[in-house]
């Protein structure tokens, strides 16, 4: 029901956003998990599993035992969970989400009949139009023939009903891992100086970027643990600018965090692990200029990026407006692409932009002579105006005087200003400095 509908009949109703990648998350832990009952698991639906557990219940003792041992579990996890355990996909499916039980061997009919008929995974307008006939339950349609009901109420129908008394195979598809970015060394004798762990660093990186190349990835992150003999262990992380699995430009970036490392009495055991992949397409060897032109542009955002953060690492990207203030965006370098200028026929734009700055002792129009930042400058060459609009779609505090009028100045004394002044104020302020 809607949400207004639940509050005015429980005005007390405590609601929360659902968190979506936070679900499948948990659903994928507890599907791997679920790996200890049936060696194919996989999800049904967003808030479901479904296993094959063929050859497995007497392991536990029999299928009762088994379902009891899984229900023991949950509900210590702190999980409440129905289960059910039948021949086939449809009819274990069905009854888990209708009070959950066991379906005996031959009994599939006598199991799932009298469950509603939307439990066969089946549109809300075929059950609908299915109880209209008086076909509520899954019972009335066992016995029907296939045809007429396919005719009426489509294939999906038949195929689904099929499916849970067995009659067509619906076998348990589990998605496959993602592969794990991880390699390790263990060491005969503990290692401490600065050039031994660049060394071992140096390894499993090969290794590393091997596996990555593999499945075409690129690291965006990376994280070396070194255990100390103490048991004791230290780690260093690094973030790259853009996805990377070059060996030597990464070693390169962890120079420093290594440096700073107390080894203790010594470190018998590395491991280098990428938590954060993004996908790399395979490249062309031997790059132009333009390559290695952008491979020292990525290593120079990483080593800055590591040092000072990534988000403070900014860079200027193109806006659709005339307003001088919201004609750029300010992005994180490492996350965002570089954009092309848009051609712009107008007049050029300050190199710098900065505030309005109020000028004092201006006289004439364009002023002839005022004072700045306390310098009394007198005006050269002047051009303009250009008239600028405020959107008035966007309620700026800056921009609730109206219209501007701008100008270029280049001054005696060798600053180049953009003034600008409105019609309704005889007030002039500077707004940028051209190079």
């Amino acid at each position: 029901m809607a949400l207004a509908d639940a509050r005015a009949i429980c005005p007390e109703l405590a609601t929360r956003p659902a968190d979506l990648p936070r679900e499948a998350a948990a659903l994928a832990a507890l599907r791997r998990w679920a790996g200890r009952y049936a060696p194919m698991v996989a999800t049904d639906g967003a808030d479901g599993l479904i296993a094959d557990i063929s050859g497995v219940p007497h392991l536990f003792g029999g299928e009762e035992d088994l379902r009891a041992d899984l229900q023991a579990r949950l509900e210590r996890a702190g999980l409440a969970a129905v289960s059910a355990i039948a021949g086939t996909r449809g009819a274990a499916g069905a009854l888990a989400r209708h009070g959950g039980g066991i379906v005996a061997d031959g009994a599939l009919v006598q199991g799932i009949g009298h469950l509603p008929v939307s439990a066969l995974r089946i549109g809300h307008d075929t059950a609908e139009a299915l109880a209209r006939l008086g076909l509520a339950r899954i019972a009335d349609l066992v016995h029907l023939p296939r045809a007429p009901l396919a005719r009426r109420f489509g294939p999906g129908l038949v195929l689904r009903l099929d499916q849970a008394l067995g009659a067509q195979p619906e076998p348990v598809a589990a998605e496959p891992e993602p592969p794990h970015f991880g390699v390790r060394m263990t060491l005969p004798d503990p290692i401490g100086l600065h050039p031994d762990v660049m060394a071992g660093l140096a390894r499993l990186l090969d290794r590393l970027c091997a596996r990555l190349a593999l499945h075409h990835r690129g690291a965006r992150r990376l994280r070396l643990e070194l255990r100390r003999v103490d048991s004791g262990t230290v780690q260093v992380e690094i973030g790259l600018a853009r996805p990377m699995r070059d060996p030597g430009r990464i070693a390169a970036l962890f120079t420093r965090g290594v440096d700073e490392i107390d080894a203790g009495f010594g470190i018998d055991a590395l491991r280098l692990t990428a938590p954060l992949t993004e996908p790399m397409a395979p490249e062309q060897t031997g790059g132009g200029p333009a390559a290695r032109g952008e491979d020292a542009l990525a290593d120079l955002l990483s080593s800055v990026g590591n040092r000072i953060g990534f988000d403070r690492v900014l860079r200027l990207l193109p806006a659709d407006s005339l307003i001088p203030e919201r004609s750029f965006l300010l992005a994180p370098a490492a996350y965002s692409a570089p954009a092309p200028m848009p051609p712009s026929a107008g007049p050029a734009r300050p190199v710098t932009l900065f505030p309005p700055e109020p000028v004092s002792h201006a006289s004439g129009h364009p002023p002839a002579q005022f004072r700045w930042r306390r310098m009394r400058l007198a005006t050269l060459r002047a051009t303009g105006p250009e008239r600028i609009a405020p959107e008035w779609w966007f309620d700026d505090p800056a921009w609730r005087s109206g219209l501007r009028d701008y100008w270029r100045i280049e001054t005696q004394q060798g600053p180049r200003l953009w003034l600008f002044h409105t019609p309704q104020s005889p007030a002039w302020y500077v707004h940028g400095e051209f190079a």
